[in-house]
């Protein structure tokens, strides 16, 4: 995921696959700066990836926009047993 820069320094690069791990991550601004500009450095020069990034949010402004809804207390039950059996550590 990196190449070598000026002075020997070392410069991040992602591919498609690893932006669209982080993406959320980028638009949470939770990102650290080498990453950070590692998403907009791949933006700058992957059409793809920028229309990637304006479907996801205009994906969750969408959502956004909807009425929430209380789960009932089972389903929240099951969803949580479901989210910890894929992600053990969480």
């Amino acid at each position: 995921m990196g190449t070598e820069g000026k002075a020997g320094s070392v410069v991040k690069r992602f591919t498609c696959g690893e932006l669209v791990e982080v993406v959320t991550a980028y638009l949470d601004d939770a990102l650290d700066e080498p990453d950070r500009a590692a998403v907009e450095s791949h933006l700058a020069r992957c059409a793809d990836c920028g229309l990637y990034l304006d479907q996801f949010r205009a994906t969750v402004r969408a959502v956004a926009d909807q009425p929430g809804e209380q789960l009932s207390q089972p389903v929240r039950d099951r969803l949580m047993a479901a989210f910890k059996a894929r992600h053990p550590s969480s």
